[in-house]
């Protein structure tokens, strides 16, 4: 990618085998967070459209500026319905109750209804390994937004273009993702031992995202394992 050609600073790293209640914080009270020696799995409730059995699992840490997240993730549903969410930089609106601090108002979301987030949280969204709800998709697609709590809803707030792949994703196959973010452009780079696939997302119209904290979004019925999640920050430039 070319936003990768700077220098980085690891300010987060987590490789999944630990206690994952040191350095995450969880919306929903369905959903399940496991470590093991293989790393960190996330299990969404079973239940098809119910809101209580979503998940979100929040950094404590907020981060602010460029940053560069990569992880190790292997999906461990064989679902074609639902999707994996990152979300990057996440703040309340501001609108109280929904202060910047999300964690402050974290009980508001024990019921992680998709609806709470883009009402009330200014944040960055790529969904990945995602399917329509339909169960009709013979293919996963990557698709950016930027929540606008102004616009009290999802139209219009996609980043373009999309992106679809029959071939990413597969159930089991361990995949490493890499993402980063600028003030108006998010890079997407997913591979595994047979291809690299590239996705750039282009914010042109809205404000951007200074800030916040980065979680991982599970719709109902999707499992996967995650290991070695890491934050980056750019290195001042040498002077």
């Amino acid at each position: 990618m070319q936003a990768d050609q700077q220098n980085w600073r690891t300010v987060f790293h987590d490789e999944g085998t630990g206690d994952w209640q040191e350095k995450w914080f969880l919306d929903g009270e369905v959903g399940t967070v496991s470590n093991g020696r293989n790393g960190m799995t996330l299990t969404a409730g079973p239940e098809f459209r119910n809101d209580a059995h979503h998940m979100v699992l929040w950094t404590k840490e907020s981060f602010a500026g460029d940053v560069k997240i990569e992880f190790e993730y292997t999906r461990l549903d064989n679902e074609n319905r639902a999707v994996n969410i990152l979300f990057i930089q996440a703040t309340g609106s501001g609108e109280a109750p929904h202060v910047k601090d999300i964690h402050a108002w974290r009980n508001l979301r024990r019921v992680p209804a998709m609806r709470t987030y883009f009402h009330n949280m200014n944040l960055y969204h790529i969904s990945y390994a995602a399917f329509t709800n339909d169960g009709l998709a013979t293919s996963s697609y990557l698709r950016a937004r930027r929540y606008m709590p102004e616009i009290q809803g999802l139209s219009g707030t996609d980043l373009q273009p999309e992106y679809e792949s029959e071939t990413l994703f597969i159930p089991g196959v361990p995949h490493k993702i890499t993402v980063i973010k600028t003030d108006r452009d998010l890079y997407m780079r997913v591979e595994n031992a047979d291809e690299t696939f590239h996705a750039h997302f282009r914010n042109t119209d809205f404000p951007i995202v200074t800030e916040g904290r980065i979680g991982i979004r599970h719709m109902f019925t999707r499992s996967a394992l995650y290991k070695n999640f890491t934050v980056s920050v750019p290195l001042p430039p040498l002077r």
